[in-house]
């Protein structure tokens, strides 16, 4: 089977256990939540993953870095989605699945940045 550039960047595979976390997180938010916190979740932590792989086909610097732009934005909607299911009690912070959150989002929100300036 063949390998992808994208698949061996470590930022990716962050990307990839964030998801995992936060689809567990949205199996456990209410019902009323399936159109607004659910989906936008969904769609932000995918939007990582997809934008960080189609950045890595791109044929400059500055191109990659635009894709992983996104990418860092959508792991800060990420962020801010935690902190409304805090805020909307959900969950607590101290949950092993927020807590494990925070820290993917942290770590793939350092990853990023730091590859993000390692393009310029």
């Amino acid at each position: 089977m063949k390998s992808y550039k994208f698949e061996k960047l470590e930022v990716w595979q962050i990307s990839l256990a964030l998801s995992d976390i936060i689809y567990e997180i949205i199996k456990s938010l209410p019902k009323e939540e399936d159109f607004n916190l659910k989906g936008q979740m969904r769609r932000a932590v995918t939007s990582i993953s997809l934008n960080i792989a189609e950045g890595s086909t791109t044929s400059s610097d500055k191109e990659q870095a635009n894709f992983l732009r996104i990418g860092f934005h959508s792991t800060i909607e990420i962020i801010a989605c935690l902190k409304l299911i805090e805020r909307r009690k959900y969950l607590k912070p101290d949950d092993p699945l927020m807590i494990q959150a925070y820290e993917e989002t942290n770590h793939e929100f350092a990853k990023l940045s730091a590859f993000i300036s390692s393009l310029k």
